[in-house]
């Protein structure tokens, strides 16, 4: 009986788990560790703060999926890694054996660099703290919408844009006309133009959606310390010397990975992502394989995006019982371009693919969340 586990509820383990649970292997004993009952699916989180999806609806029940797999589920966090021993270390649990290991667990964004910002930003993963922080904004909000508020987002990538869009969107619906001015938005970018790895139509069309929606844009601006003042509010300080005040901030800049990956012993980039070769398998342990946010394709580098998280899972559990039956591996090979759909957070969409771009139309959300959905009801039948 060999031991297979998988850190994480990603994408691609979900993905994964789905196919052994549609075709077991025999002779191999499953264990799933994820810090989360419910993994939250990325193409639908702004879909959720905007008010278009349920809680059940954007996330993945880990629980009837793992016992569908007959795998072994552990709701803890993995902390570290004994190569030597092949064991995976939990916080409140004993150590776990494994023959094949494969890492999923996704990343966060990078705060070390800027005084204050983890102590005080509300980073955009993990999702669960974003979520909890949202909500009790929200509650905030709908308990005195006569107060003036501020809300800032450092990061003006699609990940960015689309969280204050689809906030924004939301506490409009929820909020009178005669309220709804109480509350400025903020987006901070270092660079002279938000979505910088996509189309120039799709950050054309969206700076001027925002400029239209009253969210003001901070371009070529570096936050470089972030305080909590007297008065509990938080004061944003630029390279530039601009300072802005406001009540929450959310962190949604370049991914970092956790820090007991590159303690491990495992082979990573220079940010601390897990090094893998075109099996998605570790350049330095044959035996451990990763996948989404937290691998780093050697050959192959690509953004750290959810499609390419979705693309890997089949490959990825391919793989997985082709190395447990001593088979020869095959390759993952992730396309040159990829689609992005980033809402606007009142039903619809811009469509952005290499130089290319179209919207907002209503259209086009439609067909993302027919695609969403898509995915979602592979996990939910």
């Amino acid at each position: 009986m060999k031991d297979l586990v998988l850190i994480g509820g990603g994408h691609s383990h979900a993905i994964a788990l789905r196919e052994f649970a549609m075709n077991p292997l025999p002779g191999i004993r499953i264990t799933l560790i994820s810090d989360v009952l419910q993994t939250p699916y990325s193409g639908m989180l702004p879909g959720y703060l905007a008010g278009f999806y349920t809680f059940e609806e954007a996330h993945i029940d880990l629980r009837p999926l793992a016992n569908l797999a007959q795998a072994e589920f552990y709701c803890d966090r993995a902390i570290g890694l004994d190569l030597q021993q092949n064991q995976v270390f939990c916080a409140n649990h004993p150590p776990i054996r494994f023959d094949i290991l494969s890492i999923d667990i996704g990343s966060t964004p990078a705060t070390l660099n800027v005084p204050g910002a983890a102590t005080y930003a509300i980073p955009a993963k993990p999702v669960p703290q974003l979520l909890a922080s949202w909500h009790k904004f929200q509650e905030k909000v709908l308990q005195s919408p006569q107060q003036s508020r501020s809300l800032a987002t450092v990061g003006g990538g699609a990940g960015g844009v689309e969280l204050t869009l689809s906030i924004q969107a939301h506490l409009n619906k929820l909020l009178a006309p005669k309220y709804r001015k109480n509350i400025e938005y903020h987006l901070f970018h270092r660079s002279s133009h938000i979505l910088s790895s996509h189309s120039r139509y799709a950050a054309r069309t969206l700076s001027q959606i925002m400029e239209r929606r009253g969210i003001y844009l901070h371009l070529n601006q570096s936050v470089t310390r972030l305080e909590k003042q007297p008065s509990e509010r938080l004061k944003l300080d630029c390279e530039s010397g601009l300072t802005i005040e406001c009540d929450e901030v959310f962190w949604v800049t370049q991914a970092a990975a956790p820090d007991w990956i590159s303690g491990s012993g495992l082979s990573t980039d220079n940010r601390g992502f897990i090094q893998v070769n075109d099996h998605l398998q570790s350049i330095s342990h044959s035996n451990i394989f990763a996948s989404g946010d937290i691998a780093t394709l050697l050959n192959n580098p690509r953004p750290k995006a959810g499609v390419f998280a979705v693309r890997q899972g089949k490959p990825l559990f391919e793989n997985l019982c082709l190395i447990l039956q001593e088979k020869p591996l095959i390759s993952y090979h992730p396309q040159q371009q990829f689609l992005t759909l980033i809402g606007t957070g009142n039903g619809k969409a811009v469509a952005s693919r290499g130089r290319f771009g179209l919207g907002p139309l209503r259209l086009i959300w439609t067909w993302k969340d027919w695609i969403d959905r898509r995915f979602m009801d592979q996990f939910n039948s």
